[in-house]
Parts: C-alpha cells; sequence; structure tokens
C-alpha cells in the first residue's frame, strides 16, 4: 500500500491538491490519500464531500503545532503502514492579515513557529518513515524571496552561506526575539512575518536536501511557491483558482521514480528559481 499525506488539506489549496490526487489514482487501489487537518470536524467535512464526488480519501487529525498531534498521526502511520509512507505534502500554514506594529513580535512569533519550526519538526519526524522514492513537497511563498531582497546585507549573505538546521534555528529565533523587541529593522529584519517564516522553510528544504543527498532511499524533497491563490489567506483576492494553486504541488508530488531532478529547489508553475543559493 502506498500512501500520500497533505497537511491542512480541509480547504483550498490543500483540498484542491487531495481531490487531484485522489482523481489521479482513482484506478488504483494501491494508494491510500490522506486529508489531514487541525480541526475535526472541518477535515471530516471535507472528507465526506469528495467521498459524495466519488473519491477515496482518508482523514487524520493533525495540528502540526502541537507535538502530541504530531506524534499521534506517525504513531498511526507506522502501525498502520508497515511499508512507510510515500508523499508527504506540508502545506499547513498561516498567515496574520495585519502585520501592525503593535502586534508584529506576537505574529512573528506564531508564524515563525507555525510556517517554519512546526513543519521542519513534522518533516524530521517523519522521514526515518519516507520509502524510496518518496517525495516531500514543502509548500512556500514567493514572499520568501520579497522577504530575502529585504534582508540587510550581512543577514543575506547568512542565508546563502552554508549552515546547519540548528544554526538556520538560531537566526530565526534571532528574527522572533528582535520583533519582540521592536528593533527587527535595526538588526537588518524586513517587516514581513509571513515571508521570513517561508524564507526559513525555503532554507530549511535547502539543507534538507544536502542531508538526503546521498541517502539510498532518493528521496526528493523540494520547496515550492502554488502563485497568488484565492484562498482565505488571500481573502480571496488572488488570480488563481485553488485548482491552479494545486498544479505545482502536484506535479512535485507526483514525480516518477527515477528522475534526479528537481531536487532541493524552489519551483514554482513547475520551473525552478532561484534566490538562495542552494
Amino acid at each position: 500500500m502506498k500512501v500520500a499525506l497533505v497537511t491542512g488539506a480541509n480547504k483550498g489549496i490543500g483540498y484542491a491538491l487531495v481531490e487531484r490526487l485522489a482523481k489521479h489514482y482513482t484506478s488504483s487501489d494501491d494508494w491510500h490519500i490522506y486529508l489531514t487537518a487541525r480541526d475535526n470536524e472541518r477535515g471530516k467535512t471535507a472528507c465526506e464531500k469528495l467521498k459524495q464526488s466519488g473519491l477515496q480519501v482518508k482523514f487524520h487529525q493533525l495540528d502540526i503545532t502541537d507535538e502530541n498531534s504530531r506524534k499521534a498521526l506517525i504513531a498511526f502511520m507506522k502501525k498502520t503502514y508497515s511499508d512507510g509512507i510515500n508523499v508527504i505534502v506540508n502545506n499547513a500554514g498561516m498567515a496574520y492579515k495585519n502585520d501592525a506594529p503593535e502586534l508584529f513580535g506576537e505574529n512573528a512569533r506564531i508564524t515563525i513557529d507555525t510556517n517554519f519550526t512546526s513543519n521542519v519538526d513534522f518533516t524530521l519526524e517523519c522521514l526515518p518513515l519516507m520509502v524510496k522514492d518518496a517525495r516531500i513537497v514543502n509548500v512556500c511563498s514567493m514572499l520568501a524571496r520579497v522577504a530575502y531582497k529585504r534582508l540587510s546585507a550581512p543577514l543575506a549573505a547568512k542565508f546563502n552561506s552554508s549552515m546547519t538546521l540548528d544554526q538556520l534555528r538560531l537566526l530565526m529565533n534571532e528574527f522572533v526575539k528582535h520583533a519582540e523587541a521592536g528593533d527587527h529593522e535595526q538588526y537588518g529584519w524586513p517587516s514581513l512575518t509571513y515571508g521570513v517564516s517561508k524564507l526559513g522553510f525555503t532554507k530549511a528544504t535547502y539543507i534538507l536536501a544536502d542531508m538526503l543527498k546521498n541517502d539510498p532511499r532518493k528521496i526528493i524533497i523540494n520547496a515550492c511557491c502554488p502563485g497568488y491563490v484565492d484562498t482565505d489567506m488571500t481573502d480571496h483576492k488572488g488570480s488563481k483558482t485553488p485548482e491552479q494553486g494545486a498544479d505545482t504541488l502536484f506535479y512535485l508530488a507526483t514525480l516518477p521514480p527515477g528522475v534526479t531532478e528537481p531536487f532541493g529547489q524552489f519551483v514554482h508553475d513547475r520551473k525552478v528559481h532561484k534566490f538562495l543559493k542552494t
């Protein structure tokens, strides 16, 4: 049995991706597609909606910011699928609508914890379960590039340097510390909590790829941008439909066995975009 897991999938891009994956594998009994969501009822409702349209999907609760929730999902996967996991799409994330100065420190702490720290932790926790030719897709954003371009030269150099995940965590914690102190701009950080969080997750993807490059399982990991999509997160101002936004995620999640590229890249509209050194 093969398993694909999409986080944050009760609506928007994640939901559209689960739907497409389920349609893609509709003729195969070998695949179980999991829709995960933080809220049980919303997740189950989304799952039932897909089932009513004739698609075979499964639900499991997952709040990526909750270590116990992550552990429960991983324990379930270990028990249910002894062969392991084939695809993980780290789509879960959040964005504040208001980066007002008086809220900036708290916003930064919660946004970095969700979009960067928790996603990195979940990926690391899942790695032992990943099978040969597994695919990991980290949903990032072109706003990572915007944030990168607004960094001071010394900070940009740090993000372009070789570093470990622990060193990256310290760097992201520096942003949170200065955001909470209100002096982040003096230290070279932009006032873009979401963009900085996705910059961190993009850099983490590059580091994880370096960690996996000699792994005999030939796991392929990439970061991607779905584009400006009509979802709750964008107040439905995006020009792309969720289905269009899910296209690059689907492309990366279904890269066939034996391919070597893209690997450890940032992908948008199925094309590699470079703004950080890999």
